[in-house]
C-alpha cells in the first residue's frame, strides 16, 4: 500500500474529520479495551512466565489481548518449583510445622486469640516487609493501588494481615496486574474509600475542610489546594463551587440547587418528548448510538445511566442550536457524574449498581452532572460549532508550541508527513478523555477547575507535554503508520496520580514560558 493510501486508511480509521460543512464529528475511537482492568476477560488456562518479560509491542486489539499474560493465575512451573524445593526438606520439620499451622488454625476459628512471642514478632518483621513508609503515597505502580483493591477485605487477626502483606509483597514481584476496578482507582488516594488516610492527606482534607467551612468560600484560596488535587470526601462540593455552579456564600447553596435542580427537570418535562420529532430524532439517534461507544466502564453501560446520559445529552444539543449535539461533548458528562455518584456512596463506582440509589439522589447527580457539563462548554463552545474553529486553532497553535520545545520531535512528524490534525483533535474534541484513564481525567479535571481557563487554555499546554512525554517512543517510530498507530494508542491505561502530576507540572512551566510571550512559539 502506499505510504498516501495509509495516511488515508488512518485518517478514516482514528483522527475525526473536521467537518467542511454543518456536520458532526464521528469517529473518534477510544484506545483498546484493556483486558488487564476487567477481571471477566481473564482467560484461566494461561501459564505465566516466571520473569517479566518486555511484551511485543501490538499493532492490533487481538495482537494485544494474545500476548497478554495472566501473572497472577498459579500455572504448572509453579508447581514443579514447589515439588523440587519438597525434596529437599526434612520430613520430621515437615510435620511438625503442619502440625503448628493446623493447630494455630484451629485456634483462630475458635476465635481464640494466639498472642505472638516477641522473637516471632522480630522473625515476622523480617519475613513481612513493612509498608513504604517513606512514600506512603506511592504511585500508580506502588502499594498504594495494590493494598487499595483489599480495602473490603474483613481485619483479622495479625497472622492473617502478615500472610496478606506476604502475598501482596509476591504479587508486587511478579509483572503488574491491576486488580482495582478502573473507576475506582482514582488518582487521589483517598477517592477509593480507603479505610486510612497518612498523615499529609489528612491534613490536606482538614485545609479543605476549613476553606469550605465559612460562611463564604474564598473561591481563590480553594483553587490554590486544588491545583494538586483534590480529595475524594470533598471533591463533589469542591468542582461545584469552581464551575461557577454553586455560589460561595454557603447560606444560598441549598436554594441555588433547588432551583437548578427544578429548572432542569422543568427542561425535561418541556423538551424531552420532542427527542422523536422529525426535526430532532437525529440528534437523538446519534446520542443514543454513541453512549455505548464512550468506555468500557460497566458503570456506564448500566441502562439507568443510558438513559440519564441521554437525557443530559439532548437536552444540553436543543438549548445550544449554535453547535447541537458533536461527538466528544459524551465523553464530558463522565467525571462529573462519577464525582457525583461519590457524594452519596462510599464502595467502588465500578461495581456499584446505580439503580439502587434513592430516586432523589439519582435526579440530584443527573440535575448537577448536566449544569456543571454546561458550565464547562460555555468555555469551549467554538470547539463544537460550525467547522469547529476553537478547535483547529488550538491544534495549529500546538503545532507551532511543540516546534519551539522540541523541534526533534516536531521534524520527525514532518518527515514523515503526521498531520497535528490526525492525531490532535481528538485530544481537543475530547479533552484527552479518550487518551487518559477516567481516573486521571478526574485528577486532571482538578486541576482545570482550579486553573484559569483550564479547559481552553491550559488544556493546550497539558497536550504539548503529554506529546513531549512519549518523545522517545516517537522518535522510534520510522513510518506513518507506526506513529499514527502510537499517538492513538498511547500506552496509559497503568497511568495514576504521580505521572499526572508530572504531566501537569510541565505542563505548568510551558504556560509560564510561553503563554504571556506568544511570539516564543512563533517562526
Amino acid at each position: 500500500m502506499s505510504g498516501d493510501g495509509n495516511k488515508k486508511q488512518f485518517w478514516r480509521r482514528g483522527a475525526a474529520k473536521v467537518p467542511g460543512s454543518i456536520q458532526h464529528v464521528y469517529g473518534a475511537q477510544h484506545p483498546p479495551f484493556d483486558p488487564l482492568l476487567h477481571a471477566n476477560l481473564i482467560r484461566a488456562g494461561n501459564k505465566p512466565q516466571l520473569t517479566p518479560v518486555k511484551p511485543k509491542k501490538a499493532t492490533s486489539f487481538q495482537e494485544f489481548e494474545s500476548i497478554t499474560s495472566d501473572a497472577w493465575d498459579v500455572g504448572d512451573e509453579d508447581d514443579e518449583l514447589l515439588a523440587m524445593a519438597a525434596q529437599n526438606l526434612n520430613i520430621e520439620v515437615v510435620m511438625e510445622t503442619a502440625n503448628k499451622v493446623i493447630e494455630n488454625h484451629s485456634k483462630l476459628q475458635g476465635k481464640q486469640a494466639v498472642p505472638l512471642q516477641e522473637d516471632e514478632l522480630v522473625e515476622k518483621e523480617q519475613e513481612v516487609p513493612a509498608p513504604d513508609e517513606e512514600h506512603p503515597e506511592s504511585g500508580p505502580h506502588g502499594d498504594g493501588r495494590l493494598v487499595k483493591s483489599f480495602s473490603e477485605a474483613p481485619i483479622g487477626s495479625p497472622r492473617e494481615v502478615a500472610g496478606e502483606r506476604a502475598g501482596l509483597h509476591r504479587q508486587q514481584s511478579l509483572p503488574h496486574r491491576p486488580v482495582i476496578p478502573l473507576v475506582a482507582r482514582m488518582a487521589d488516594q483517598n477517592t477509593s474509600g480507603t479505610p486510612a488516610m497518612t498523615e499529609r492527606e489528612a491534613s490536606r482534607l482538614d485545609k479543605f475542610r476549613q476553606v469550605l467551612a465559612g460562611p463564604n468560600t474564598d473561591l481563590e484560596e480553594l483553587r490554590k489546594l486544588s491545583w494538586s488535587g483534590i480529595p475524594r470526601q470533598v471533591r463533589p462540593i469542591t468542582w461545584k463551587l469552581l464551575s461557577g455552579y454553586l455560589p460561595a456564600n454557603a447560606e444560598r447553596r441549598e436554594s441555588t440547587l433547588q432551583r437548578k435542580r427544578q429548572e432542569y427537570f422543568g427542561f425535561i418535562e418541556q423538551y424531552y418528548d420532542s427527542r422523536n420529532d422529525e426535526h430532532h430524532q437525529d440528534t437523538y439517534r446519534q446520542i443514543h448510538i454513541d453512549i455505548p461507544r464512550m468506555s468500557p466502564e460497566s458503570l456506564v453501560l448500566q441502562p439507568g445511566v443510558t438513559e440519564i446520559f441521554e437525557r443530559i445529552l439532548f437536552i444540553w444539543a436543543i438549548r445550544h442550536p449554535a453547535s447541537g449535539y458533536v461527538q466528544g461533548i459524551n465523553d464530558l458528562v463522565t467525571p462529573f457524574f462519577v464525582v457525583y455518584v461519590f457524594e452519596y456512596i462510599e464502595e467502588e463506582v465500578e461495581n456499584f449498581d446505580v439503580s439502587s440509589l434513592r430516586e432523589e439522589a439519582l435526579r440530584n447527580i443527573e440535575a448537577d452532572s448536566f449544569w456543571c457539563m454546561s458550565k464547562l462548554l460555555d468555555g469551549i463552545q467554538d470547539n463544537y460549532t460550525f467547522a469547529q474553529p476553537g478547535i483547529q486553532r488550538k491544534v495549529k497553535a500546538l503545532e507551532e508550541l511543540v516546534s519551539r520545545i522540541d523541534e526533534t520531535v516536531h521534524r520527525h512528524m514532518q518527515q514523515f508527513e503526521v498531520e497535528y490534525l490526525q492525531f490532535a483533535f481528538r485530544w481537543m474534541n475530547n479533552l484527552l478523555m479518550r487518551e487518559l484513564p477516567l481516573r486521571c481525567t478526574i485528577r486532571l479535571w482538578d486541576t482545570y477547575q482550579a486553573e484559569p481557563e483550564g479547559f481552553s487554555h491550559f488544556h493546550l499546554y497539558v497536550c504539548a507535554a503529554f506529546l513531549v512525554h512519549w518523545r522517545k517512543e516517537v522518535l522510534e517510530e520510522k513510518d506513518f503508520q507506526g506513529l499514527m498507530i502510537l499517538l492513538q494508542n498511547l500506552p496509559t491505561m497503568h497511568w495514576g496520580n504521580e505521572e499526572v502530576s508530572v504531566l501537569l507540572a510541565e505542563a505548568y512551566r510551558l504556560k509560564f514560558a510561553f503563554a504571556d510571550a506568544p511570539n516564543h512559539y512563533k517562526r
